[in-house]
């Protein structure tokens, strides 16, 4: 979805000095994507209801206690399992093109995901979620309360171009890709900013002095063994910056 405005830019910058930005998603995607997760737990609670009438032919008081219990699980537990499967996004955030993430580009991690989803509820305060607007409109990063208290921030989600893999690969055989099981377990490991920085790097690499190309690919190589380790017959001989490559090919081409 093309942005309706200018919409702020959220600065990182990786412990080598490489800086990158991605745009901060405005209140109209954000509020667009809400209204489709509210109508999706909105019929979730209305099958709710359904199966509680078995209930209710028994106790009326213990269906709708019930009901009510289940749609308030529901109504959180749907955000964050789709944010800790989907790195970020609900279905509603998906269809808007835009996530949530670690506000300083790192690993969202679970704690985050649940804190942001159990403060919703006070954000929602007293309807309509005039408070989490009314915070958010305030904060420099857009930032609702439950984003505020997770160090979360929602981006737009950037349209990569698929590189010249001819040029970017130099032609050299990629043993990683013997292990499809390993390459899907990075894949969906991986975050977003992540592999947006190691393909930047790869297409940037010539513009970096030799000494912080090194530690900017040494960097990168830790952090995606860190994630997946593979066989020692795929990753034998291999320096960090075509580990690097190996994994981007991984992550992108399947694209």
């Amino acid at each position: 979805m093309k942005a309706l405005y200018n919409e702020p830019l959220l600065e990182l910058q990786t412990p080598e000095g490489m800086a990158f930005s991605l745009p901060l998603a405005g209140p109209v995607p954000r509020l667009l994507a809400l209204w489709v997760d509210l109508a999706i737990v909105m019929v979730a609670g209305g099958l709710i209801q359904k199966a509680m009438a078995v209930v209710g032919a028994f106790s009326a008081d213990a269906a709708q206690g019930l009901a009510t219990v289940m749609y308030f699980v529901v109504s959180l537990g749907y955000g964050i399992l789709c944010e800790w499967l989907w790195q970020g996004q609900t279905v509603g955030k998906r269809l808007l093109g835009i996530r949530v993430m670690d506000r300083d580009g790192l690993p969202m991690h679970v704690s985050q995901i649940v804190v942001r989803n159990l403060l919703r509820p006070v954000d929602m305060l007293p309807a309509f979620y005039l408070v989490g607007g009314a915070v958010a409109l305030a904060s420099q990063y857009g930032q609702r309360i439950g984003d505020l208290a997770a160090n979360t921030v929602v981006v737009r989600t950037r349209q990569v171009t698929p590189p010249d893999w001819q040029k970017l690969l130099a032609g050299k055989f990629n043993s990683m890709l013997e292990h499809p099981h390993l390459a899907a377990r990075l894949r969906q490991r991986v975050t977003p900013v992540l592999a947006g920085v190691a393909l930047d790097a790869l297409v940037r690499r010539d513009q970096l002095e030799d000494g912080a190309r090194v530690e900017l690919f040494r960097e990168l190589a830790g952090r995606l063994r860190g994630l997946v380790e593979f066989p020692a017959e795929a990753v034998e001989g291999l320096s960090d910056e075509q580990y690097v490559r190996n994994a981007v090919e991984i992550l992108y081409r399947s694209r």
